[in-house]
């Protein structure tokens, strides 16, 4: 081949993608990130620590190694600092449930090609119902990943400072920016809306993190139960925009700007692709993800939730980076 020829190794690479979940999510199994941070840096070592086959460690030591989560020096592997941060149980933000998660939703993608064909869903998308058992898995789950973006607000809100204020978390799910919010400001309360199963998911959590004395829910859909009026100084609707279509997300930002008291604040953290559709690359993977599992969902450009958030009652809308997702705030 000459030097301008291209190669296929990087179509294999996609083609083949589902290994990487699958070497992932086998090692969050066996809790390999946390064997390895805790010093188990060989084959041997690490079968030993996790009680799998020499073999076994070997393989997935190998194949992560190959996805870049893990350094192998002079014989000895170690966790990247990026699977250090993510992959470790019992760490603020650790992925390793989410992997997990992640692997035994594969088989899914099968039905992607006909999905595609027609345009969403060709069976009836079961999982958002109030009592759906899978929220007591899912949920907590998904709750790192909110982590760093709910860091990032606090701090573009400046919350640390902000005094006595009220916050109403729309969708919260596990109150997991509840929970990083509150312990920002001790002076600042919090009130989740959601289903009643979810509700007792961040109740729980709250607890845990000690703040629980400072935090409400109200059981209830998003769509239909009442927000109130000049009541609360932030709002929040995080992770739900990709799952609604233009018209509903644009009623929802209505009656959050309602429920704002007079310079309050809506935060709207979500994947949000840039106008000219070229990036970022999750958002825009994301998308088929939409199209798979809801009726009218995808990832949403900055311009629509400028347009949405106008319309809604907004004045004053900035977007801040919180990787892979975008922070919206909406005064």
């Amino acid at each position: 081949m000459t030097d301008n020829q291209p190669t296929p190794d990087g179509v294999l690479r996609l083609i083949n993608g589902y290994w990487a979940t699958g070497v992932l999510g086998a090692a969050a199994a066996h809790s390999l990130f946390t064997h390895l941070e805790n010093g188990a840096d060989t084959a041997a070592r690490l079968a030993a620590r996790a009680r799998i086959s020499e073999r076994g460690a070997q393989a997935l030591l190998d194949g992560l190694v190959g996805v870049g989560l893990v350094e192998l020096s002079e014989g000895r592997y170690r966790n990247t600092p990026e699977a250090s941060t993510y992959l470790v149980d019992g760490r603020p933000a650790s992925l390793s449930s989410f992997a997990q998660l992640k692997l035994r939703h594969m088989g899914a993608l099968t039905g992607l090609p006909d999905v595609v064909r027609a345009g969403g869903p060709v069976t009836d998308p079961t999982t958002e119902v109030a009592d759906n058992p899978h929220w007591e898995e899912v949920v907590p789950a998904i709750a790192a990943q909110s982590v760093p973006a709910a860091t990032v607000a606090a701090e573009v809100l400046q919350l640390a400072g902000a005094g006595e204020i009220s916050v109403l978390d729309v969708g919260g799910g596990s109150g997991i920016y509840s929970a990083i919010w509150l312990q920002t400001n001790p002076a600042a309360r919090a009130t989740q809306l959601d289903w009643e199963p979810i509700n007792a998911i961040a109740r729980r959590l709250l607890t845990e993190r000690g703040v629980a004395d400072r935090f409400t829910t109200i059981d209830g859909d998003l769509h239909t139960t009442d927000f109130g009026a000049a009541r609360y100084d932030v709002a929040l609707y995080s992770h739900i925009a990709h799952q609604e279509g233009p018209e509903q997300n644009i009623e929802v930002f209505t009656r959050l700007r309602d429920c704002l008291k007079p310079g309050g604040a809506l935060v709207v953290c979500d994947y949000v692709v840039d106008d000219d559709r070229r990036g970022p690359a999750f958002p825009l993977i994301f998308a088929s993800e939409m199209l798979l599992k809801s009726q009218q969902g995808s990832t949403w450009r900055q311009s629509e939730y400028r347009d949405w958030l106008v319309k809604a009652g907004f004045e004053e809308i900035s977007f801040h980076a919180a990787p892979p997702a975008t922070l919206v705030v909406a005064r």
